[in-house]
């Protein structure tokens, strides 16, 4: 069995987390199903044994995993909601954690540019997770081996400036955005010793965003803090309210910050007015460094996802300036973002984020001989139609050599009520659900159609679900023929 299943994954890293599986339990799991790329290099899977999954992470980077690793550790002593380790290699190339399930916080924004009402439900899941954080950035923070940090034991002068220039080489640089490098260097320089003197002997997180909150019978769990260091407690805030994408109502910012702010008096005295001068600062600074990853992912890996971003960077930028909660002393930085947010040629990214709802709709026709197809997005497949109680047009001789993609076929099948009424009741189905996954910003859903030879009757209703599901639904549409070998 764990033979099978290393040769149908085909890789080290599948190799490495199946065996690690099998150390742990005793037994090879029934299945592993690579799931979606993130922003990061590491590799995910979620391997299933019985009526139970885990996720089995892949990274090379020992001394990133040995941060995850002891600060998950540090974080279940002290009964935060993370994922538990359950096992790892040695050296740890490769380890075992439970299972949080799909659902992220972003996955349920609303994903538009203009900004728009967050349901209660989303509210409360916010309030919830800055509840948490003082917990994580003071309590747990208190008592870290701070040693095991990587890349960095400090959010410092060193780390700070790392941002900046990963900022300016690949944004600015590869963006096209115009400076004086000399004048920018000296604005990065004054920027980073404002901010060297916040107070920063916490635990801050790093990247605390919507992605990395996970949804678990309605309560917020932490994930992807391995990049956590010490540092100020503005950086954290300032992540989840400034974090583009989600794109937080302004209004909802300041209600969201001064909740934040009573649940951080539980544990320490604050300056209200000094914590607001620098939480600003971080701000800028935290959208710096994402329009750096935007830039390295985007326009240097080329991967378009994460350009489309940009847009709502801009709007955060813009945001800063007028609200006059830029720093004054910094014209050169000033300058750069000014360019950013009047620069025109950003705004196709923002044309290709609103072409679609978000949500991409895989529809495949198969053959039940060769058996149900995998769902590659890694969420556990979707509606799987049984098309062999219709009429079989593959019986008759002259459409044997046809597929259901030709008028004749198309046109025996559309004069027989039973396959109108079998459209009809699957298609109200998949449109049920396609139009809850779009409000609840769930972004892959796949339907299956499925007959004899998966040449006739599950070709024609694939492509009438896809031209149906295209004339009333702003969706992605991917139309794939298992056995004609046949994607749109």
């Amino acid at each position: 069995m764990l033979k099978e299943l290393l040769m149908s994954a085909n890789s080290t890293s599948a190799e490495n987390i199946a065996r690690l599986f099998k150390k742990w339990k005793g037994v090879a799991p029934c299945r592993i199903v690579k799931q979606q790329p993130s922003g990061s290099d590491r590799i995910y899977y979620r391997l299933y044994y019985g009526q139970d999954t885990v996720i089995g992470a892949y990274n090379p980077n020992i001394s990133e995993n040995i941060a995850f690793i002891e600060f998950t550790r540090h974080f279940n002593d002290h009964g935060l909601p993370v994922p538990s380790l359950l096992a790892a290699n040695d050296p740890p190339d490769s380890y075992l954690i439970t299972d949080l399930g799909d659902t992220t916080l972003f996955s349920l924004l609303p994903h538009q540019l203009q900004q728009v009402e967050f349901p209660k439900h989303v509210i409360n899941i916010y309030k919830k997770a800055l509840e948490w954080l003082p917990k994580i950035q003071v309590v747990a923070g208190k008592d870290l081996d701070y040693d095991v940090c990587y890349p960095r034991k400090a959010f410092d002068k060193q780390s700070m400036l790392w941002d900046l220039n990963y900022f300016k080489y690949f944004f600015l640089k590869l963006g096209g955005i115009h400076f004086d490098e000399q004048k920018l260097e000296d604005d990065f320089g004054k920027l980073v010793k404002w901010l060297c003197e916040a107070k920063a002997d916490f635990f801050m997180f790093r990247d605390f965003q919507s992605r990395n909150i996970m949804i678990v019978d309605n309560e917020p769990c932490f994930i992807d803090y391995q990049g956590g260091r010490k540092g100020p407690l503005q950086y954290d805030v300032a992540s989840l309210l400034f974090d583009a994408k989600a794109n937080v109502p302004h209004g909802l910012r300041e209600e969201l910050l001064n909740h934040y702010l009573e649940q951080l008096r539980n544990y320490i005295d604050i300056d209200y007015d000094s914590f607001i001068e620098y939480y600003y600062g971080f701000a800028l600074i935290r959208i710096l460094q994402a329009m750096g990853a935007y830039g390295f992912r985007g326009f240097h890996e080329k991967k378009p996802l994460f350009l489309q971003s940009i847009p709502y960077a801009q709007n955060n930028l813009a945001r800063l300036i007028d609200q006059k909660k830029f720093p004054e002393n910094i014209p050169q930085l000033k300058d750069v973002a000014e360019q950013i947010i009047n620069a025109g040629h950003f705004e196709r990214f923002s044309r290709a984020d609103e072409q679609h709802s978000g949500l991409k709709i895989t529809i495949r026709s198969f053959s039940y001989k060769k058996g149900i197809p995998v769902d590659l997005s890694g969420n556990g497949g979707g509606f799987v139609f049984d098309c062999r109680a219709l009429p079989n047009p593959g019986r008759l001789e002259k459409f044997k050599s046809k597929s259901g993609r030709d008028r004749a076929v198309i046109e025996y099948l559309e004069e027989k009520p039973e396959v109108k009424g079998f459209m009809d009741m699957t298609s109200k189905l998949v449109m049920a659900s396609a139009k809850n996954y779009i409000e609840r910003g769930f972004t892959n859903l796949m339907v299956c159609y499925g007959c004899t030879g998966g040449q006739h009757r599950s070709v024609y209703c694939a492509e009438k679900l896809a031209e149906q599901l295209k004339k009333k639904l702003n969706v992605e549409i991917n139309l794939q023929h298992e056995e004609e070998n046949i994607t749109f």
